[in-house]
């Protein structure tokens, strides 16, 4: 049995963990953490990590960038693996994260969901094989209330791809501005915003006379949910570091 601490319990993303945990026999949450103290949940919920005197093995984060640095100092004082999930996350969040890895396990990903990181997987093995006879564009598609454009995981998707390639790739994010033919080293990235879709990333190879598309669409917040819950059965007893989806995803395929 894996307990866990949820922080962030009483907000959306905490109640689709809690639902999800209470269905599943591996793991129990011990304690929520959360400002709002008012409703249970079935187990007890303080307004501060350390108002907990109880154990676990593993914490899943879905609160404020606010409550990151207290969250973090809670999981190195008590060691206890953290699943970082809080989005809007700074760099110097980004630094506080790293920081506590060095003396904690910390799971952080741009995008938890165990489907769009094994899409990344698959476009960078894609990339290798198709470099220098195909062009690369990607687009992401979001309800019309996100703020930011592109969006962090098309970003990521774009990152792990350049990475895997042998030349230097420009970001292109807009091509009305200047009218010329593509260049051979750009990386298309294009962003739609419209009414409720949850996320739509789908990553084109587009070479002669063939195209060849991969695609990853939410139709709910509970993937991401999901994801968290497997990188806490991941992470838990595991020594300190920083780990990501891409850890998860490579410990699953080689099951297979």
């Amino acid at each position: 049995m894996i307990n866990v601490v949820l922080s962030g319990c009483n907000g959306k993303m905490g109640n689709v963990v809690s639902s999800i945990v209470a269905n599943d026999s591996g793991m129990k949450i011990v304690c929520g953490f959360d400002i709002n103290t008012s409703a249970q949940n079935g187990y007890p919920v303080v307004a501060s990590p350390f108002e907990y005197s109880g154990g676990a093995d593993a914490i899943i984060d879905f609160s404020h960038p606010s409550s990151l640095a207290g969250l973090l100092d809670y999981a190195v004082k008590k060691q206890i693996p953290a699943v970082i999930c809080t989005t809007g996350l700074s760099a110097e969040d980004i630094k506080l994260i790293k920081k506590a890895s060095k003396s904690v396990a910390v799971f952080f990903s741009a995008n938890m969901s165990l489907g769009i990181n094994l899409l990344i997987d698959l476009a960078v093995r894609a990339a290798k094989f198709l470099e220098g006879s195909f062009d690369i564009e990607i687009i992401e598609k979001h309800h019309n209330q996100k703020i930011d454009s592109p969006s962090g995981t098309a970003l990521a998707i774009a990152d792990a791809v350049s990475e895997a390639l042998s030349g230097e790739y420009e970001y292109v994010y807009d091509r009305h501005s200047v009218r010329r033919k593509r260049g051979a080293n750009e990386i298309g990235i294009h962003a739609v915003r419209g009414g409720t879709i949850t996320g739509d990333h789908s990553v084109i190879f587009a070479g002669k006379d063939e195209v060849i598309e991969l695609k990853h669409q939410a139709t709910s917040k509970e993937v991401f949910a999901v994801g968290a819950v497997r990188a806490a059965k991941y992470i838990a007893g595991k020594p300190a570091g920083l780990y990501d989806m891409k850890d998860l995803v490579s410990s699953l395929q080689e099951g297979l």
